[in-house]
């Protein structure tokens, strides 16, 4: 996996967004390239003034949408035995579509967006959304909302971290649960509030 590693950094330092939006378009087609990899050596080059916040992000949602539909567009028209059968030549982990399927189970078309956070579901949760066929339009509009927050946090800690960006690899899962659970809780508060508004609004009429 090192030598891969090294092989995706110098294709990221020599080919800049270009590369980011290839790899993160790769990495959410349930090829297994790290998003802290990318994302993190990318905020490394901000870092260094060789690349900037917003074209960096840019980069990393549009290869990551365009991966996305693909494999959402393979579950859609393969289904689950096609991927059963042909995935294993793509590295895709029979257990890893599991994992998502489960997901999707539990939380339906929601989970397309919760996901994007979490390690391992993330890069597989468009097969199941293909696979029961969900509304690709709700299935772009939550892939969106999910994936930019975590773009931009990798990209931003990769930033902060600057020469030490490579802690990311050792802690990237951790900082994707908690990140995951610090939004679920923010979502919840402010859907509280937004019902406690509404409710007050209709007692005065």
């Amino acid at each position: 996996m090192s030598h891969f590693a090294d092989m995706f950094l110098g294709f990221i330092d020599q080919w800049g967004y270009f590369a980011v939006a290839v790899l993160m378009g790769l990495e959410n087609a349930c090829i297994p390239i790290p998003s802290e990899l990318i994302l993190g050596f990318a905020g490394y080059l901000i870092y260094i003034d060789r690349m900037t916040l917003t074209m960096a992000t840019v980069a990393g949602m549009i290869g990551g949408m365009v991966g996305s539909i693909l494999t959402y567009y393979v579950g859609h028209l393969g289904g689950r035995p096609f991927v059963d059968k042909y995935g294993k030549y793509f590295f895709v982990k029979k257990s890893h579509v599991d994992i998502a399927q489960e997901w999707f189970d539990k939380y339906g078309v929601k989970a397309v967006f919760f996901s994007r956070m979490l390690p391992v579901v993330r890069t597989f949760i468009s097969l199941p959304a293909g696979f029961a066929h969900v509304d690709i339009k709700k299935f772009i509009f939550y892939t969106f909302v999910g994936s930019l927050p975590w773009t931009i946090l990798i990209l931003v800690i990769g930033y902060s971290l600057g020469e030490g960006w490579k802690i990311m690899m050792e802690v990237g899962h951790e900082i994707s649960i908690a990140f995951c659970i610090i939004l679920v809780i923010v979502v919840a508060v402010l859907y509280y509030k937004y019902k406690k508004r509404k409710e007050k609004k209709k007692s005065m009429e």
